[in-house]
């Protein structure tokens, strides 16, 4: 019988992954104007944002499912299909995340203590800066199935992965910092604030973890092609 050669071909098996870190990138750029929102008490605003995070969250999850269901399995896959399978769980975790940090600070409508506000801010979109260099690297995954996973784009993409780690250890400093702010000022906090804000802390900087792990995923595909 003979093989239809299109049909192997017809769907890149990279593209549902640029849409689905797309969809993700979205719902984490979106924590940067929510907490501008909740730090300003606007919290009809905020309430806005979450609920876009959620239906961003819901999209991104939709695109999962239809990934995994339609990944074709072939001998033609120019990646292993457990590689991408383990970059789309990943990538979804951010958006999984962002979701649970809004809809938990909604919830009970938490605070950024004023003195830590601006560091706060600039903490969270470092994080997200992280989110967008993830991003960036699985963007250029049309071009590395173009090179054949070799050459320039390779090494570029490496480079793209370095500096997404790079982003990662700036959070990590970050976090520390406002941590030991926030210890300065905790006597003078509701003790519940406190712990919720270590918490909030926490959360956000999972946001830089799951995008390094995506590139970490991405790093090992390469090394593996």
């Amino acid at each position: 019988m003979p093989v239809n050669f299109l049909g192997v071909f017809a769907k890149s098996p990279i593209k549902p992954l640029e849409q689905h870190i797309d969809k993700v990138a979205d719902a984490a750029e979106r924590m940067v104007p929510f907490f501008q929102a909740v730090m300003d008490n606007r919290w009809e605003e905020a309430e806005t944002i979450q609920r876009q995070i959620s239906a961003l969250e819901q999209e991104a999850d939709t695109l999962k499912r239809e990934i995994r269901m339609s990944l074709p399995s072939g001998i033609f896959m120019p990646v292993q299909r457990t590689d991408l399978l383990e970059i789309v769980t990943q990538q979804d975790k951010i958006a999984n995340k962002a979701k649970d940090i809004a809809g938990r600070v909604i919830g009970r409508q938490s605070q950024v203590p004023e003195l830590l506000q601006e560091t706060f801010i600039a903490y969270v979109q470092r994080c997200v800066d992280a989110v967008k260099q993830a991003q960036k690297a699985i963007n250029e995954m049309d071009d590395l199935l173009e090179s054949g996973f070799r050459g320039r784009e390779v090494t570029f993409v490496n480079e793209l992965i370095q500096q997404l780690d790079a982003i990662e250890d700036d959070t990590d400093s970050m976090q520390v910092k406002l941590r030991r702010q926030l210890f300065s000022i905790e006597n003078d906090l509701n003790p519940i604030d406190v712990m919720v804000f270590y918490k909030i802390l926490e959360w956000i900087g999972d946001l830089a973890d799951l995008a390094e792990r995506v590139g970490a995923r991405l790093e090992l595909m390469l090394a593996r092609s």
